[in-house]
């Protein structure tokens, strides 16, 4: 057993500002050692994501206490039995989506919607359905296997998967969340070809990031629309052709013009109703609108469904960008080393572990794309 700094989550629902409020407390915590297939990880670099807000302010609901964390890479410390395809020191990118391999979407080859590994990421455990988190009352909850803001995690080998030794790992620790998700929802879910129309509404870490696989795939046009006037500068330097207010109160029309009737493929990537709304009313006949987006769990979308049926629209949800890690993962680093993909770009800063509150109001508030935090 060893000691450990992590950000531990005891109560949802904090109000803000978070810098007042304290959801997050620095604690320090006992971590177990690596059990059967499982693997130690000496934390280098965590991203600040929508995601672990929406557990913060109770939009998603997970057991607490809890360590949260879950986009991250860091180096391999330490080997549970039977891991024998890593090595202490190896850099890996966490994944948070634990594939088990053996259930029916693993054996269909689509990891994202692993059974147990759902499960055990809703009873925040590990994919074996350990704990390895604990403090002087007891045990703390894993964070969608990952916990990773901690200087060291305890994840399934499942969770990880390895990259070059001189990949930034305050870059690679995007492409466990935000690149996966938003490349994969581009390249895998939508299957976008070079000279489509593509908008995507929602310009946080993930919509950018598929901003940037709609560019790398060689889409014609890529409308951004979002409502943060810095956000949509920065969708124009990489690579958006057209920018849209979203508060706009012409906004699909004027997509629609500027696309002929609307875009071939689009993407809502903000987790709103109003924003999935949008997408939709953005893309054309016989179009297709993905969803990669996670709104509460009580939201629910008035769909035209004579629209639906009538014009041969396409809906589809994207989880983790519809990819095979082992697979896709290397591919994005590939492009990102050919200058393809900017990844890097996406990093508005980074933060220590103790500032982690105010980097969550930034997010709350818009002002950040992808805060990191650095070990």
């Amino acid at each position: 057993m060893m000691r450990i700094r992590a950000a531990i989550l005891r109560a949802t629902g904090a109000a803000p500002p978070y810098v007042d409020s304290r959801p997050l407390t620095i604690e320090t915590i006992d971590l177990d050692p690596p059990g059967p297939g499982e693997v130690l990880v000496r934390i280098a670099a965590a991203g600040l994501c929508h995601s672990d807000l929406s557990v913060i302010n109770g939009d998603r609901a997970r057991p607490v206490p809890m360590a949260l964390g879950h986009e991250a890479a860091g180096t391999v410390a330490g080997l549970g039995a039977g891991v024998d395809d890593l090595a202490i020191g190896d850099p890996v990118v966490m994944v948070f989506m634990p594939s088990c391999g053996h259930c029916i979407p693993c054996a269909e080859g689509r990891p994202a919607l692993c059974e147990p590994g759902a499960a055990a990421n809703g009873h925040g455990t590990l994919l074996g359905g350990g704990i390895r988190l604990h403090d002087g009352h007891g045990p703390i909850h894993h964070h969608l296997g990952c916990s990773a803001f901690a200087d060291h995690a305890v994840v399934s080998r499942r969770s990880l998967v390895r990259v070059d030794a001189d990949l930034p790992l305050a870059d690679a620790a995007l492409f466990g969340c935000a690149v996966l998700t938003g490349v994969g929802a581009v390249v895998n879910t939508a299957a976008v070809r070079a000279g489509q129309s593509v908008a995507v509404v929602g310009l946080g870490g993930v919509g950018l990031a598929a901003l940037l696989g709609a560019a790398a795939s060689g889409a014609a046009r890529i409308v951004a629309i979002d409502l943060a006037p810095d956000k949509l500068a920065l969708a124009s330097e990489l690579g958006a052709t057209d920018l849209i207010d979203a508060r706009d109160p012409d906004a699909v029309a004027r997509v629609r013009a500027l696309t002929g009737g609307g875009v071939d493929v689009a993407f809502e990537m903000a987790g709103s109703i109003r924003a999935l709304e949008t997408a939709f009313a953005v893309t054309r006949r016989g179009g297709t609108t993905v969803t990669a987006g996670l709104p509460p769990a009580t939201a629910t979308l008035p769909l035209p469904v004579v629209q639906l049926v009538g014009e041969e629209r396409t809906l589809k949800g994207s989880y983790i960008g519809t990819c095979v890690p082992a697979r896709d993962l290397p591919r994005y680093v590939a492009l990102y080393r050919a200058g393809r993909l900017p990844v890097d770009r996406l990093v508005t800063g980074t933060l220590p572990l103790d500032q982690i509150n105010l980097g969550f109001d930034r997010l709350r508030a818009g002002a950040a794309v992808r805060q990191v935090i650095t070990f």
